[in-house]
């Protein structure tokens, strides 16, 4: 029997401790959420949320510095990594969230082995999981039965997260909640109301508090998230969303991740799922905070959805983008976005202007209208699965990202999107009363975006999308910047007829300069579609609703943007 060799038993130890590391860093910062919230520590709070999206990547290379120096020249040897992975999947057996370790650890070795693909043997790739999960000896929810009247178990609801700050009248709203909840119960089926079920952790996001789970009786369930402000006279429900459409717009996957205390990530995940059971498992890990092991549940389930089906890769519909190809398999979930080589005319941005505006949007509070995108690394796919006009462009049109093999084609930088429809094509072919609804929306989307200091740059139809909810969110970001950064203007009066009827601009136009004025004219509206979006959202194209805008962020006001029409809320702002 051959003795196990001390170098590789230091290898898994030094990731497991590192693992443990970033665990603590992510629950420490995760905790602040709650007092941030009872104090009203909203800059905090938007700091924190910046803290922890970075704790990730620290760890992953100091650890990997650690193990080069600990591995020397064996740091890349396979066999030496195979034993390690061996130690450390016994190491993380017992882990309440070993599926977190273990994408953790596969985090490690491609950051060191840069592989191209999977390597099983040096990575965590199954499906399922193969070993034994610990016992459920962490109750993740709590069952609150109904006693006398709905409002009195609202009431009991509202009481148990105990917040170390006062309830503006809590009476008043478990009675407005209970109002609510009955009218959707009654309207969804009807029935005696027998209990509610809640996830014991607060979920905590913005300026936000949701309290998570469903409502129990008649022999069905239904979801159920109470969404709470705390103003400046005390806490108070904002909201109460019962639909499964409405849940899931609060954890869309164009919204920030949320900040809540989770020791089984896997757990809450099955129970969010039986809320949201149209919601891929990959999203809800990603809105808990775990945006690498959502990224490996992506992976897994493209895989699992290409070895069923004979689909074919092929240019995602739409127009084609100047900065990137964009491509995935008809009926999939996600397309594939991959930079060219060469930006067509008139795009002066650069490769890597657009990674830092996609890293961007990653940190930045995505206001339910920006699509997350997943940066992947190094993944292969077989040359057939690709239709020949696209293998085409994929081979001359990237190859600084793409390198084509025998059977093979290697990506080495692309990003992973959610497939939404095109608002451009949506309004061709929807009827009127969806067109102008979305154009409504469209107008909508863009406040939302600049409520959070982001302007599109581009706003033309086609970089817009529309979702199966209907909602039209923002998924190019080739030209996407600050309100801050951006130098809104008034068009200039034409001196005369020489200067009104120039093709070129008559007038000095700066690199950050923008006039609002003209963005009616290349929106690409159809008369009646412009005339409701004219009335709707008018003054988007006034340059003195950009210029407020700006001061009011230049002043670092928070301006908040719920995941809930304005219809559905019961609280009035201080």
């Amino acid at each position: 029997m051959s003795r196990p060799d001390p170098l590789t038993e230091t290898g898994a130890a030094t990731i497991r401790l590192a693992f443990a590391r970033y665990r603590r860093v992510f629950r420490r910062v995760t905790r602040r959420a709650r007092r941030r919230f009872e104090r009203r520590e909203w800059h905090l709070g938007q700091h924190d949320a910046r803290e922890r999206l970075g704790v990730y990547r620290r760890v992953v290379q100091v650890v990997v510095r650690d193990l080069g120096r600990q591995l020397g020249e064996r740091v890349r040897d396979t066999k030496t990594w195979r034993e390690i992975k061996s130690f450390y999947e016994d190491d993380i057996a017992v882990l309440a969230d070993v599926e977190i370790a273990e994408t953790f650890f596969n985090s490690i070795t491609r950051n060191i082995f840069t592989t191209v693909g999977v390597d099983p043997s040096i990575e965590f790739v199954d499906f399922d999981f193969t070993h034994a999960r610990p016992p459920a000896d962490t109750r993740i929810h709590r069952t609150y039965p109904r006693r006398s009247s709905t409002a009195e178990l609202v009431r009991d609801v509202l009481a148990e997260p105990r917040f170390e700050a006062p309830f503006r009248d809590v009476d008043a709203d478990a009675a407005k909640a209970a109002e609510r909840i009955e009218a959707d119960w009654e309207a969804s089926g009807g029935g005696a109301i027998e209990a509610i079920e809640l996830i014991d952790s607060v979920f905590y996001r913005g300026r936000s508090a949701y309290l998570v789970g469903r409502i129990c009786g008649e022999g069905r369930k239904s979801p159920l998230v109470i969404a709470l402000l705390h103003g400046q006279r005390g806490i108070e429900v904002d909201a109460v969303l019962s639909t499964e459409s409405e849940v899931s717009i609060v954890f869309s996957y164009t919204r920030s991740y949320f900040h809540v205390e989770v020791l089984r990530p896997s757990e809450v995940v099955r129970f969010l799922h039986t809320l949201i059971p149209r919601k891929p498992i990959a999203e809800l890990f990603m809105s808990l905070g775990y945006n690498k092991h959502g990224k490996t549940e992506m992976y897994r389930s493209l895989l699992a959805g290409l070895a069923r089906t004979k689909e074919l890769f092929d240019h995602a519909p739409g127009q084609r983008g100047m900065v990137m190809i964009v491509f995935g398999t008809p009926n999939g979930d996600y397309v594939f976005k991959v930079i060219r080589d060469e930006f067509a005319h008139p795009k002066t941005t650069t490769s890597e202007d657009v990674k830092r505006r996609y890293q961007l949007v990653f940190q930045h509070d995505r206001a339910g209208r920006l699509v997350e995108a997943q940066e992947f690394e190094h993944l292969t796919f077989r040359r057939d699965r690709f239709q020949p006009e696209l293998f085409e462009e994929l081979a001359s049109g990237a190859s600084k990202s793409v390198t084509v093999e025998s059977d093979e084609i290697a990506i080495h930088h692309l990003y992973i999107e959610r497939r939404v429809r095109p608002l451009d094509l949506y309004l061709r072919e929807e009827d009127d009363e969806y067109a102008f609804r979305a154009v409504v929306d469209y107008g909508q989307a863009i406040r939302d975006l600049a409520a959070t200091n982001i302007f599109p740059g581009d706003l033309l139809l086609k970089n817009f999308g529309v979702t199966r909810h209907g909602r039209v969110i923002f998924y190019d970001y080739d030209e996407l910047c600050l309100v801050t950064d951006c130098n809104f203007r008034d068009l200039p009066t034409a001196r005369g007829g020489d200067e009104e009827m120039s093709a070129e601009p008559w007038f000095y136009v700066g690199e950050h300069d923008v006039f609002p004025e003209e963005f009616a004219n290349f929106l690409g509206l159809p008369k009646d579609q412009r005339v409701v979006f004219c009335e709707t959202h008018g003054e988007l194209l006034t340059a003195d609703f950009w210029r407020d805008l700006r001061t009011r962020h230049e002043q670092n006001e928070l301006i908040d943007v719920f995941p809930y029409p304005q219809a559905k809320r019961l609280a009035v702002e201080d």
